[in-house]
């Protein structure tokens, strides 16, 4: 089978690139710097029906998300969940957040509506993002 990523996260991610396991997304909201890993697995909805060498490539690449984010932006805290009521196909999302950010402390969704990226902001991030993130990382060019 060849994966095909949920249609909403299509709809709201810009597609940074892809690690060995997973790819890489940005949520289109420049209120927090919000990254969601998908692994690129059909029909997978729970981290334990990946299968054993997944689950640990999966762990390994949101604690390597994890760190390049807290090298880059210096946040007061990371959240990294994994939720799935709206999307179901498994996808971890690790947000960056401020104590003066639009919702501190209150989790970030449906608190605020969305703010897009500016081209030139999201391009500039994406070079920053794939500096931090090294050899791990290679960028999508096609977004």
């Amino acid at each position: 089978m060849t994966f095909v990523l949920d249609p909403q996260l299509e709809k709201d991610c810009h597609h940074f690139g892809k690690m060995k396991l997973c790819q890489v997304l940005l949520m289109n909201d420049r209120q927090y710097p919000w990254f969601i890993l998908v692994p690129e697995r059909d029909g997978v909805r729970e981290i334990y029906q990946l299968e054993r060498d997944d689950q640990i490539s999966f762990l390994i690449e949101s604690n390597l998300l994890s760190k390049a984010l807290e090298g880059l932006f210096k946040p007061d805290k990371l959240n990294v969940a994994a939720l799935g009521n709206v999307v179901p196909q498994l996808h971890i999302h690790h947000i960056v957040r401020y104590k003066n950010d639009a919702c501190w402390p209150k989790p970030v969704w449906g608190q605020k509506p969305p703010v897009p990226y500016a081209a030139a902001e999201l391009e500039e991030l994406k070079q920053r993002f794939k500096e931090a993130m090294g050899a791990n990382f290679k960028p999508r060019l096609d977004n």
